[in-house]
């Protein structure tokens, strides 16, 4: 139907859909995070303290000889990648400390391309012996390789360039306190027991630091650092008559930035929101499966996209190159420009300088500089993931710069940038895509999935859902999952949000490769609806 119902709740919002349900049971309607402020470039003088102190400036002589005895040894190009990891994660259960780890990571990796093909080495031993005989290694390992290989490796140009880059934030979160940090944790899975029916809580927080010099044989030198943050609270409930328990977790999204993020995820004040939903998943009405109307809050929708689009839109997939971690792709490179995924009000962007984004950066692990870039515009396919290796497999003169590794021990390949769907021009609410509704689900944050080899038949869960009829939250429900194929569901997006519903979610953890590496990436997106096949998948009980 049409929005025209929008009008009953564009005023009140989402805090009045109690008010249609049983005295008895006064639900509380779902909440919807602020989306995260917009960041500015980290100021001259933040980068330049941040970098002042760098331990890497110490042995950058070592990286440049690495890759002068790469050259001397056979090699076509070369480039070396100082890198240092710092890790921290503490986590709470219930009212105690249960874990504190964390630990440094720093070594050198050797990249080159010698008789037509890679090869690669790494280490921990800094100093110009054990450089020099790196080198020669990663050299020797490429000229087997070019051996192998059917026809050489050409690298698309792209320019020579030399620059520093510290992602915004605006407080180091290595520099607070560790018991600052339990502190936290410990009061907001307090506030979450108080609330009565709830079982356990836990609460975690991890913070990465990565820091890289990269040095090219063409001329290329860049130094960055990114923080990232990643806190999380989960409250479960047991219905021990039953046999039956719910857990909902803090939707908060990680982020790239600093401690300001873990502060703004407000973990104490919204443990008790997060307890009373658990409650609520708990004792909510199972769902009644079939083919159903369903919007999806972006805390839901981002990990769609990532599967679906993210994954099936990486060209090395799509090449029958990579098949670990889910397989290929079902998406094939001839396709582009006119393969339709979607409905035409469908545009998704892949966007490496994303403020607040996880895979955001000023260069990637080739020195090619951040872009924007469209992969779906008006629903038809239009553009892929690229390195400097697979650009000119689909006919483009320049990589678009997705090359990334985990570690100093990882060889840089084609790794997933922010890949966000964009919001519609109407302007809707949230609410208005409810009002519009007559029979559906709303399905908010993130849950179970499972999708198949090629990228196309999937099955995603989520942590709240909410009966929607005749325009409005109804009730809440239990035992939900949605099924679809990737193009069958973004051809049926029928509405989606404005911009002022735009939201960011993402993961630290993206595998891909063999060995396998991960990759920190976000997607953004407004609310949508879709049809889907709607399973129960609690047998009813």
């Amino acid at each position: 139907m049409s929005s025209s119902r929008r009008s009953f709740l564009v005023t009140t919002g989402l805090a009045s859909a109690g008010a249609l349900l049983p005295r008895s049971r006064a639900w509380a309607a779902p909440a919807f995070r602020e989306p995260a402020a917009d960041s500015a470039p980290s100021p001259a003088s933040q980068t330049e303290a941040t970098l002042a102190v760098s331990r890497l400036l110490a042995d950058e002589a070592l990286a440049k000889r690495a890759v002068e005895v790469a050259e001397k040894a056979g090699a076509t190009y070369a480039d070396a990648r100082l890198v240092l990891w710092a890790r921290e994660r503490i986590s709470v259960r219930d009212d105690h400390i249960s874990g504190v780890g964390g630990g440094d990571e720093y070594g050198i990796g050797v990249r080159v391309l010698a008789d037509g093909a890679w090869g690669f080495a790494a280490t921990s031993e800094l100093n110009r012996r054990s450089v020099e005989a790196l080198a020669k290694k990663a050299v020797a390992m490429a000229q087997r390789n070019g051996r192998l290989r059917r026809s050489p490796i050409e690298l698309a140009p792209t320019p020579v360039v030399t620059g520093t880059w510290v992602a915004p934030f605006e407080t180091d979160p290595f520099k607070v306190p560790l018991q600052d940090k339990a502190d936290m944790l410990l009061g907001a899975a307090e506030a979450a027991l108080r609330v009565p029916g709830i079982s356990h809580v836990s609460a975690s927080l991890m913070i990465v630091r990565e820091e890289k010099l990269l040095i090219t044989s063409e001329g290329s030198r860049t130094h960055q650092v990114f923080f990232r943050t990643m806190p999380g609270l989960t409250a479960s409930a047991v219905d021990v008559r039953q046999g039956r328990f719910a857990s909902r977790d803090h939707e908060v999204a990680p982020m790239l930035a600093g401690w300001e993020h873990v502060v703004g995820a407000k973990l104490v004040d919204e443990a008790p929101r997060i307890a009373q939903e658990a409650l609520q998943k708990l004792h909510a009405a199972t769902v009644e499966p079939g083919l159903k109307t369903v919007i999806l809050a972006p805390s839901n929708l981002w990990l769609t996209i990532h599967e679906s689009i993210g994954h099936s839109t990486e060209l090395d997939r799509a090449l029958g190159m990579e098949a670990n971690f889910a397989g290929t792709s079902f998406i094939k490179p001839e396709t582009t420009g006119e393969l339709r995924i979607g409905a035409e009000r469908v545009n998704f962007f892949a966007d490496r300088t994303q403020a607040g984004g996880l895979a955001t950066t000023a260069w990637d692990d080739e020195a090619v500089a951040a872009q924007r870039w469209p992969i779906v515009k008006d629903g038809i396919l239009v553009g892929w993931q690229t390195t400097r290796e697979l650009a000119g497999a689909i006919g483009e003169k320049a990589s678009r710069g997705c090359s990334y590794a985990d570690s100093y021990g990882s060889i840089a390949f084609q790794r997933m940038p922010n890949i966000s769907l964009q919001p519609g021009t109407e302007g809707y609410t949230t609410e208005d895509l409810i009002n519009a509704t007559d029979d559906g689900v709303l399905i908010t944050g993130r849950g179970s999935w499972s999708i198949d080899q090629q990228r196309y038949n999937f099955q995603f869960g989520g942590q709240t859902f909410w009966e929607i009829k005749n325009g409005r939250l109804r009730r809440p429900l239990r035992d939900v999952a949605y099924q679809a194929n990737t193009i069958e569901f973004w051809s049926s997006c029928d509405m989606i949000g404005g911009p002022g519903t735009y939201r960011l979610g993402g993961s630290f953890s993206d595998g891909k490769g063999e060995p396998g590496q991960v990759n920190a990436v976000s997607h953004g997106c407004p609310p949508a609806r879709f049809k889907a096949n709607v399973l129960n998948t609690g047998g009813g009980k």
